[in-house]
Protein backbone atom coordinates (compact mmCIF):
# COMPACT_ATOMS: atom_id res chain seq x y z
CA UNK A 1 0.00 0.00 0.00
CA UNK A 2 1.30 3.09 -0.72
CA UNK A 3 0.16 6.43 1.51
CA UNK A 4 0.77 10.04 0.70
CA UNK A 5 -0.97 13.52 0.80
CA UNK A 6 -1.50 15.63 -1.99
CA UNK A 7 0.05 18.77 -0.14
CA UNK A 8 2.72 18.90 2.06
CA UNK A 9 3.31 21.50 4.01
CA UNK A 10 5.75 24.72 4.64
CA UNK A 11 8.08 25.22 7.84
CA UNK A 12 7.51 28.16 9.11
CA UNK A 13 4.67 28.90 11.74
CA UNK A 14 1.89 31.02 10.87
CA UNK A 15 -0.53 33.65 12.87
CA UNK A 16 -2.90 30.72 13.69
CA UNK A 17 0.43 28.90 15.11
CA UNK A 18 0.32 26.05 12.28
CA UNK A 19 1.91 25.21 9.08
CA UNK A 20 0.21 26.18 5.63
CA UNK A 21 -0.12 23.99 2.71
CA UNK A 22 3.23 23.54 1.03
CA UNK A 23 4.75 21.44 -2.12
CA UNK A 24 7.30 18.48 -0.97
CA UNK A 25 5.04 15.77 0.92
CA UNK A 26 6.47 11.94 2.68
CA UNK A 27 5.34 8.80 1.13
CA UNK A 28 4.77 6.16 2.92
CA UNK A 29 5.15 1.96 0.89
CA UNK A 30 3.45 -0.40 3.97
CA UNK A 31 3.25 -4.53 3.81
CA UNK A 32 4.75 -7.34 4.56
CA UNK A 33 7.34 -7.71 2.02
CA UNK A 34 8.52 -3.93 2.19
CA UNK A 35 12.40 -3.35 3.82
CA UNK A 36 11.24 -0.83 6.74
CA UNK A 37 13.42 2.48 6.64
CA UNK A 38 13.92 5.59 5.38
CA UNK A 39 14.64 5.95 1.53
CA UNK A 40 15.88 9.56 -0.18
CA UNK A 41 17.74 12.41 1.25
CA UNK A 42 16.15 14.24 4.05
CA UNK A 43 15.45 17.43 3.23
CA UNK A 44 16.50 20.95 4.54
CA UNK A 45 14.41 22.68 6.42
CA UNK A 46 16.86 26.16 6.50
CA UNK A 47 17.56 26.16 2.33
CA UNK A 48 13.48 26.10 1.41
CA UNK A 49 12.46 26.78 -2.49
CA UNK A 50 10.21 29.54 -3.57
CA UNK A 51 7.35 30.16 -0.99
CA UNK A 52 8.88 29.07 2.28
CA UNK A 53 8.43 24.95 1.20
CA UNK A 54 10.18 21.99 1.51
CA UNK A 55 12.79 21.35 -1.80
CA UNK A 56 11.38 18.10 -2.42
CA UNK A 57 14.52 15.65 -3.00
CA UNK A 58 12.82 12.28 -4.47
CA UNK A 59 10.71 12.50 -7.43
CA UNK A 60 6.89 10.71 -6.79
CA UNK A 61 7.86 8.99 -10.01
CA UNK A 62 10.82 7.41 -8.45
CA UNK A 63 8.58 5.00 -5.65
CA UNK A 64 5.93 4.48 -8.07
CA UNK A 65 8.94 2.68 -10.54
CA UNK A 66 10.31 0.80 -7.05
CA UNK A 67 6.56 -0.42 -6.95
CA UNK A 68 5.90 -1.30 -10.25
CA UNK A 69 8.95 -3.07 -10.88
CA UNK A 70 9.45 -4.94 -7.76
CA UNK A 71 5.81 -5.41 -6.33
CA UNK A 72 4.31 -5.52 -9.26
CA UNK A 73 7.26 -7.29 -11.93
CA UNK A 74 6.37 -5.00 -14.41
CA UNK A 75 9.01 -3.91 -16.87
CA UNK A 76 7.29 -1.64 -18.48
CA UNK A 77 7.50 1.19 -15.66
CA UNK A 78 9.64 3.61 -18.31
CA UNK A 79 6.84 3.63 -20.72
CA UNK A 80 3.82 3.73 -18.02
CA UNK A 81 5.86 6.42 -16.25
CA UNK A 82 6.86 7.91 -19.55
CA UNK A 83 10.85 8.17 -18.19
CA UNK A 84 12.90 6.79 -16.22
CA UNK A 85 13.21 8.06 -12.76
CA UNK A 86 15.28 5.55 -10.96
CA UNK A 87 13.95 3.23 -8.33
CA UNK A 88 14.68 2.18 -4.71
CA UNK A 89 15.03 -1.87 -3.47
CA UNK A 90 12.24 -1.49 -0.96
CA UNK A 91 10.72 -5.17 -1.60
CA UNK A 92 12.18 -8.27 0.07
Amino acid sequence: MIIFSEFGRRVPENVSLGTDHGAANNMFVVGKPVNGGHYGEIPSLTNLADGDNLEHTTDFRRVYQAVIEGWLQNEDADRLLNGNFGTFDIFS
